[in-house]
């Protein structure tokens, strides 16, 4: 594959590669370093972790810290720390308890590749993998830095993030209490949405700002770019399931619908939600105008986002 300056999505295509290339030869060297006394728990971590997706949170990230000049190598570990988070939580939201999925990335979800047992089991060894990155001395060798990390991605994680978006997301569909299912307002859905999809990205954009020793108005502006492109990436998302085929998407499709679950394609409807990824890749681009054209990449990769088919 070849790049040019003058072709901003053959950029953005080889850069996803290297960043999704370095990633899954750090994640095997790490699983095996590791040492699961069980060959079967290495392999569900495998299967989770290596096999397939875009990479967009480390790419994400990686390309963030490029913006204080720090190299992709020094920004892989934490890259790879926090697609070990994303990864676990694929397995676990792929759970029969949770959405019940069978397709993942076009090949079967980890549960039924293995197990009930051994998927949780995969997903927790995931989990605790990333903190273990992330403490390690070549994470940063500032402490004050990896301890920022672990922090910041311990909060995206958890119940102020993705892990509580998840629980409001199984409330909105009636799974506790009666049973009944409470249509959401479009700031609740948007509430929901961020911590459950925004609060990862949001990581990676602020991961590449420590990593970089970052000021506080460079924070921001990329925290106004993370903000935008979350919520362009979940009403993508959400159409796709709308719109999609499996074959294409890689995994079910509808299933929002049959489960009740709450998104702004109900409230926006399907032009409303078109208009808005394009108000939302405005503002993602915007953001990033401090940096200029240093920030190619990160601009080419919300259009990316709000136009992708899978």
């Amino acid at each position: 594959m070849t790049s040019s300056a003058d072709d901003p999505s053959s950029a953005l295509a080889l850069a996803l590669g290297e960043t999704a290339d370095a990633v899954v030869a750090y994640l095997d060297d790490a699983i095996t370093g590791n040492s699961p006394r069980s060959a079967r728990l290495a392999a569900a971590m495998r299967h989770a972790a290596l096999a397939g997706g875009k990479r967009l949170r480390p790419f994400l990230l990686v390309e963030s810290a490029a913006l204080f000049g720090v190299p992709r190598a020094a920004a892989l570990p934490a890259a790879a720390a926090l697609e070990c988070v994303h990864c676990y939580s694929l397995v676990h939201d792929d759970l029969p308890a949770m959405d019940d999925d069978d397709l993942r990335r076009g090949q079967p979800t980890v549960h039924r590749a293995f197990d009930d047992a051994t998927a949780i089991l995969a997903g927790d060894a995931l989990l605790t993998l990333a903190f273990d990155i992330l403490a390690r001395e070549d994470a940063a060798a500032d402490p004050a830095i990896r301890i920022a990390l672990v922090a910041g991605l311990a909060r995206a994680a958890g119940g102020a993030g993705m892990v509580g978006g998840q629980m409001l997301d199984l409330a909105a569909e009636g799974r506790f209490e009666n049973g009944a299912r409470s249509p959401l307002a479009a700031p609740e859905i948007e509430r929901l949405q961020a911590m459950k999809t925004g609060a990862l990205l949001d990581f990676a954009c602020a991961a590449g700002a420590i990593l970089g020793s970052a000021d506080a108005e460079r924070r921001q502006c990329l925290a106004r770019y993370s903000h935008a492109l979350g919520r362009a990436f979940q009403i993508a998302d959400d159409l796709l399931d709308v719109e999609g085929d499996a074959g294409t998407v890689g995994k079910r499709v509808g299933k929002d619908a049959a489960a009740g679950k709450a998104t702004l394609i109900d409230s926006l409807g399907i032009d409303g939600a078109r208009l808005e990824l394009e108000r939302l890749v405005g503002e993602a681009e915007a953001a990033l105008s401090v940096f200029g054209s240093a920030a190619t990449l990160l601009a080419e990769a919300a259009r990316f986002v709000a136009n992708r088919r899978n």
